[in-house]
């Protein structure tokens, strides 16, 4: 007779231990398993969220802080949207002002971007760390980032220096250190590496390890328990991005007109630039109050549209460019600035007013580094620096 034992999907639970010397810290969920297993048996992903579950998956938490846990939704970060986005600012006013002396949120990776990005619209003068976490590989693979991410992100909420919505996860692909990303100026650059998070147009805010910070960046805000958040959790989701590609058709901008749509932002080519058949169209666009801006693909460099003739044509259509804001950010940031008004003159003007960096002055000279594989210098480096 074959028997069989019905699987239990449930982390193993200890009682987590709390200090009067520690900080508190609050882990929102959103559906990222940060610290799961598989069972393999059935398949089923076991995830561990309260103190409790998370002391038991990783007990070093219990020499950081003092952890609380509150799961507001479980959804995979592809489907994070408006509703999640107003009731995540919601909570981290209510953690805020009751105390919470850092913020962590669990999230998928896939998104985090996304919602870094518009976090750092809807919650401003934060006096405390928010810091948006997850994995790259569950915490039953040999590899997995999960246990080591959770560890920097609840340091960095505890005892961090910068009062900033910013993203954490591995800096290189081994466990050395993590890395802290300012949440306007951070994109997912891998599908599978640990390493996948990657600051743009900027050097990041910080490395992080067991037992220190090193401080990247000067430019920060600083935490103050002294001063008062402002949280502003409004997104009008009638907003879209425009991927320009050779031969677009204008009737996907009429498309868009004709939905209702009141906000296009445009990733175009090299310095902003798109090609004339889209110009009627686009024109009918900002006719019907449409409010159009433009990014560039390139991620890294600005929109400089007055540089050719397509750009500076463009601009007398009513083409707003958006200097090194990345797409998606500039999309979360529409979303958020439309919520608030419609008139076109003051959309422009607080879409072109930097609130969280997510406009820089300039880019770093050594922040543009692309390492391309198979040159001698990379190699060589590589051979030198990569234990």
């Amino acid at each position: 007779e074959v028997g069989h034992k019905e699987a239990v999907e449930k982390m193993p639970e200890k009682e987590f231990p709390r200090r009067p010397d520690l900080p508190s810290v609050t882990l929102l969920g959103t559906g990222g398993t940060i610290a799961s297993r598989l069972d393999y048996r059935t398949g089923a992903v076991i995830p561990a969220f309260t103190p409790g579950e998370l002391y038991g998956a990783v007990p070093e938490l219990a020499d950081i802080c003092n952890l609380t846990t509150k799961k507001l939704f479980g959804v995979f970060s592809e489907n994070m949207a408006k509703e999640q986005y107003v009731a995540l600012a919601k909570a981290i006013g209510d953690e805020i002002a009751d105390g919470a002396d850092g913020i962590v949120i669990g999230h998928g990776t896939d998104t985090m971007g996304h919602t870094a990005a518009i976090l750092s619209f809807m919650v401003q003068d934060s006096p405390v760390p928010i810091v948006l976490v997850g994995s790259q590989r569950s915490s039953d693979r040999p590899s997995s980032d999960a246990a080591l991410n959770l560890i920097h992100s609840v340091r960095s909420a505890a005892y961090g220096d910068i009062a900033e919505v910013q993203i954490c996860m591995f800096g290189p692909t081994s466990d050395r250190y993590g890395l802290l990303h300012r949440g306007t100026r951070c994109s997912k650059m891998h599908s599978s590496y640990r390493s996948t998070f990657r600051t743009v147009g900027d050097i990041p805010l910080a490395m992080v390890s067991r037992d220190k910070f090193t401080y990247l960046h000067r430019d920060y805000r600083r935490r103050d328990k002294g001063r008062q958040v402002k949280i502003d959790p409004v997104y009008d989701d009638r907003t879209t991005i425009l991927y320009y590609y050779p031969g677009m058709s204008p009737d996907l901008v009429d498309a868009l007109v004709e939905k209702r749509y009141r906000g296009i932002v445009i990733a175009g080519t090299g310095l902003g630039h798109v090609n004339k058949p889209l110009y009627p169209a686009l024109e009918r666009a900002v006719q019907a109050g449409v409010h159009v801006v433009m990014t560039v693909q390139t991620l890294w460099g600005y929109a400089q549209m007055y540089v050719y003739d397509t750009g500076r044509d463009l601009l007398e259509l009513g083409i707003v460019p958006l200097d090194n804001m990345l797409p998606e950010t500039a999309l979360m940031k529409l979303s958020w600035v439309l919520a608030h008004t419609d008139d076109h003159a003051e959309v422009m003007r607080m879409m072109r007013t930097s609130i969280s960096h997510e406009i820089t002055g300039r880019e770093p000279h050594n922040g543009y580094l692309i390492m391309q594989g198979g040159l001698p210098e990379i190699e060589e480096f590589i051979l030198s620096h990569w234990k």
